[in-house]
């Protein structure tokens, strides 16, 4: 009697597993619509990219260091288009300062295979090269956190010193006619010390 109990538990223990995993799997769906070529459109993602295509008045403040009077640049306009999934943006002096050339150009995009955000900068001001970031997480179109590979910056001054910093950066769209882009720094001092050392607030032109 005692194994007869016994097995007569153990067939309603499995009985019970297996409607369990039943139940599971069939809230799963057997196939989705993601395909290799639909993984090459705009999504909801880049649609909220296109929607930011225009000219963008901007105003920049810069920290060179924790604590230092800031640097404030006005008159500054960012162009904005699409190039297939990336939002590509000319940033430069208004027409009335057009002689100082071209300052960055930048790209912004989702990955729809990795599920999250691309970025990749140059700044022809600085001699830092190409600049490319990542997000972690698929962040929501209004709070776009990336994190750029470490990278040297010159110096400042007549000496070439070559200081290694790290740099995260948060694209915050608070409104649809306004936008800031926040740049963090880390400088490899031991320090570990982390500031705001730009920020880009963006205004869009001609906005009802």
């Amino acid at each position: 009697m005692h194994n007869f109990v016994k097995l007569a538990l153990f067939a309603a223990i499995n009985t019970i597993f297996s409607m369990s995993v039943h139940a599971q799997t069939a809230t799963v769906p057997a196939a989705t619509d993601i395909t290799p070529a639909n993984m090459n459109i705009l999504g909801r993602e880049g649609e909220a990219l296109a929607s930011r295509v225009g000219l963008w008045d901007v105003v920049e403040t810069a920290w060179s260091r924790p604590g230092a009077t800031p640097e404030i640049i006005r008159g500054q306009v960012a162009e904005r288009r699409m190039v297939g999934l990336y939002l590509q943006e000319l940033l430069h002096p208004s027409s009335d300062t057009a002689d100082k050339g071209v300052n960055r150009l930048d790209y912004l995009g989702f990955n729809r295979v990795t599920g999250r955000w691309e970025y990749l900068s140059m700044d022809t001001r600085l001699a830092v090269g190409l600049m490319p970031a990542w997000s972690f997480d698929k962040d929501p179109v209004d709070r776009i956190r990336t994190q750029f590979d470490p990278f040297v910056v010159p110096g400042s001054g007549n000496l070439v010193t070559g200081q290694l910093l790290r740099m995260e950066q948060i694209i915050e769209k608070p409104s649809p006619d306004k936008e800031i882009k926040n740049q963090y720094f880390i400088l490899a001092d031991g320090s570990g010390t982390k500031w705001l050392a730009h920020q880009y607030i963006y205004t869009r032109r001609n906005a009802q």
